[in-house]
């Protein structure tokens, strides 16, 4: 069996948002953090590959939200390798709290292996492989791979699709030299709160009404890296429209060029801001994005 790494966290003051719990990219940077740990733990630090001339970057993510967490908070992420392919390894995680127990996230990364100055994908070495899971363990769907499903098609966008334009700064940036994947998140979330506010309904405004709209699904999909000071056009619109649900699509591009960077969808449900409880989407609101909402 593949190997499986536990690490532990304590919720930090400022990885909380406006409504006093865990902002959802940091679940995934908690994910991150835990699985450069496990990697390390089998003899592959960042200092190793960095000998070797290789790195790791993710091609997609899909995480899921199922509680919240607050400050003070301790969680355990447990992470472990789902398969090996070629040049592609998919990494499973669990985040749970640490004192009850409780399933607060999961989530799964298709991580692609690079040569370092080419950033070309590469064979993974099978020494690597058997670090990762040793032989003789009888696992044979490492080997042989999980199948992979293409991203969801997004429908065609309705005609008040909201775009916003974001340059990437240099604290978006990691040590790879790109901006890192957690941040798209953050870039996704201003482009919802933005678009909200430009048909009226501000964050003060939501929560003058005793609602709130939360994150429970981010599926994104990696096309390129995007660099330091180049121009992103974030652009987003509505689908799916349920009773306190909604689908909502994301696509980055590079302003210059037009070229496509990641692309997003996100299921996001309103909730009761004293109960934390799912309630209908109010009509002021659903009548407000008409435009921006495929039928």
């Amino acid at each position: 069996m593949p190997l499986i790494h536990r690490r532990a966290f304590r919720v930090r003051h400022y990885e909380c948002d406006a409504y006093g719990h865990v902002n959802h990219a940091n679940y995934l940077r908690y994910m991150q953090e835990a699985a450069l740990d496990a990697s390390a733990a089998v003899g592959y630090s960042e200092a190793r590959y960095a000998e070797l001339g290789t790195l790791w970057l993710i091609h997609d993510t899909d995480v899921e939200y199922l509680h919240s967490l607050r400050y003070g908070d301790s969680l355990e992420v447990a992470t472990w390798v789902g398969d090996f392919r070629r040049v592609r390894s998919r990494r499973f995680y669990e985040a749970r709290h640490a004192e009850t127990g409780e399933l607060v996230a999961r989530a799964n990364t298709d991580w692609v292996y690079l040569d370092r100055q080419t950033g070309r994908p590469i064979a993974i070495p099978q020494a690597m492989i058997h670090a990762f899971a040793p032989p003789g363990t009888g696992d044979d769907t490492l080997a042989e791979g999980l199948p992979r499903k293409h991203f969801p098609p997004a429908p065609p966008p309705p005609p008040g699709i909201f775009t916003m334009q974001r340059r990437v700064e240099w604290r978006d940036i990691d040590t790879a030299q790109h901006v890192n994947n957690a941040t798209y998140l953050n870039f996704m979330e201003e482009c919802g709160i933005q678009a909200a506010h430009s048909v009226g309904w501000s964050m003060g405004r939501m929560r003058g009404e005793g609602f709130a709209i939360v994150a429970r699904r981010h599926q994104i999909e990696y096309r390129q890296q995007a660099q330091l000071g180049e121009n992103l056009a974030i652009s987003t619109y509505l689908s799916d429209i349920r009773r306190s649900s909604a689908t909502r699509h994301y696509l980055i591009v590079r302003a210059d060029d037009g070229e496509l960077i990641a692309q997003a969808r996100t299921l996001w449900v309103f909730v009761n801001t004293t109960t934390s409880q799912p309630i209908r989407i109010p009509g002021e609101f659903f009548n407000a994005f008409a435009d921006s909402m495929v039928e």
